[in-house]
C-alpha cells in the first residue's frame, strides 16, 4: 500500500510496463513527491540503494492528463491502472485493489488543479499525504487458528461491491498474500513469507532477504529461489518483536526488531502494513508454540508490542 515517508513524500512498490505495449511489468519503488513535481521510481527504495544511485524514471505531473483502471484495457493485467502523458500511456499494476485504488486517487489529486472562484483570495486547497491517505477505507484483518497457529487475513470493507472483493481476494500471487499455507509436502506450516531488508551483523549494511515464517522460526534467503537457509532464528529464542524505537536514528522507514538473547536484528518492511503485518504473525506464532498456560510468563515482553 501506499504510504507517506519522513519526508513527507508518498511512496510504494508497484510493477511497471516501462517498455509501451510490451506486456512486461518490472517491480519498481515509486516515489510520488509534490514538492518537486514529479512521479520517481527506482529499482529498489532509495534508502536500501548506494548513495547518489540514479531513478530508473520519472514523470511530471504537470504532463500527467489522468489516471484510470485499466482492467478493461488489459484484461490479463490484474489490477492494472493506467497513467495518461501525452501520446503516451503507462501502464502499472498494483498489489491488489484497495493498493489500486489508492494510487489512482492520491496520483489524480496530485495532478489536479483547483481554480479558485473570483472574489476568492486565498490560494486552492490541496490536501496533503497524509489527508488523501487518511480518508482512504481501511483493511480490516480476521484472525483464525488453523493447525495451533494464528493466521491473520485480510477482509474487505461493507460496500465495496461483488467485483471489488472477487478482485482483491482471489487470483493474487501466492508471494503477495499477506499471509499462506505451505503445501502439505512441506514439513512446517508456511504462517508468512516475502521479501524484507536487513542489517547485516558485522558490516551494518543493508541487503533485501526472503523471510519466511513457520511454528517453529524466523528463516530468511537470499532469494525466493534458494533452498538453504541464511539464518534460521528459532522461536524459543525471540523475547520481543516490536516497531523499533530507533527507526528516526537508522533513517529508516517501516522498521521492526527482532530480539533474542544474542542479537537483535533491525528488519525493514516495505510498507507501514506489512511491517504490522509481519510484527503480528510473529508473536502469534510465539504465542501459539509456548502455549496459553507460559505466555504470561515467557511472552510477557511482547503484549508491549503487539495487539491482535
Amino acid at each position: 500500500m501506499p504510504y507517506v515517508d519522513r519526508q513527507n513524500r508518498i511512496c510504494g512498490f508497484l510493477d511497471i510496463e516501462e517498455n509501451e505495449s510490451s506486456g512486461k511489468f518490472l517491480r519498481r519503488y515509486f516515489i510520488l513527491d509534490t514538492q518537486q513535481g514529479s512521479l520517481l521510481w527506482y529499482m529498489d527504495n532509495p534508502q536500501n540503494l548506494p548513495k547518489g544511485a540514479e531513478k530508473v524514471g520519472s514523470l511530471k505531473l504537470t504532463y500527467i492528463s489522468k489516471v484510470s483502471d485499466a482492467t478493461k484495457l488489459r484484461p490479463k493485467a490484474e489490477f492494472c491502472f493506467v497513467i495518461n502523458v501525452g501520446m503516451r500511456k503507462f501502464y502499472l499494476q498494483a498489489n491488489d485493489q484497495q493498493d489500486l485504488v489508492e494510487w489512482i486517487s492520491v496520483l489524480n489529486n496530485a495532478t489536479k488543479i483547483t481554480v479558485p472562484k473570483p472574489g476568492e483570495g486565498h490560494p486552492p486547497h490541496t490536501e496533503s499525504p497524509q489527508e488523501v491517505l487518511g480518508a482512504m477505507k481501511q483493511v480490516s484483518y480476521k484472525t483464525e487458528i488453523i493447525g495451533g497457529v494464528p493466521i491473520i487475513t485480510a477482509t474487505q470493507e461493507q460496500g465495496e461491491g461483488q467485483n471489488g472483493a472477487e478482485r482483491g481476494g482471489l487470483k493474487r500471487p501466492q508471494y503477495q498474500l499477506p499471509y499462506f499455507l505451505s503445501r502439505g509436502v512441506q514439513d512446517q506450516a508456511i504462517i508468512k513469507a516475502g521479501y524484507c531488508v536487513k542489517q547485516g551483523a558485522v558490516m551494518k549494511n543493508w541487503k533485501r532477504r526472503y523471510f519466511m515464517l513457520d511454528e517453529n522460526s524466523v528463516s530468511y534467503y537470499k532469494s525466493e529461489l534458494e533452498r538453504e537457509a541464511l539464518k534460521v532464528i528459532p522461536l524459543k529464542e525471540i523475547h520481543k518483536v516490536q516497531e523499533c524505537k530507533h527507526s528516526e536514528l537508522m533513517m529508516r522507514d517501516n522498521l521492526f526488531e527482532v530480539v533474542t538473547g544474542s542479537r537483535t536484528f533491525y528488519i525493514q518492511a516495505d510498507s507501514p502494513e506489512d511491517m504490522h503485518s509481519w510484527i503480528k504473525a510473529i508473536s502469534g506464532a510465539i504465542v501459539a508454540q509456548r502455549g496459553p498456560g507460559r505466555s504470561a510468563n515467557t511472552v510477557g515482553t511482547l503484549s508491549d508490542s503487539f495487539h491482535l
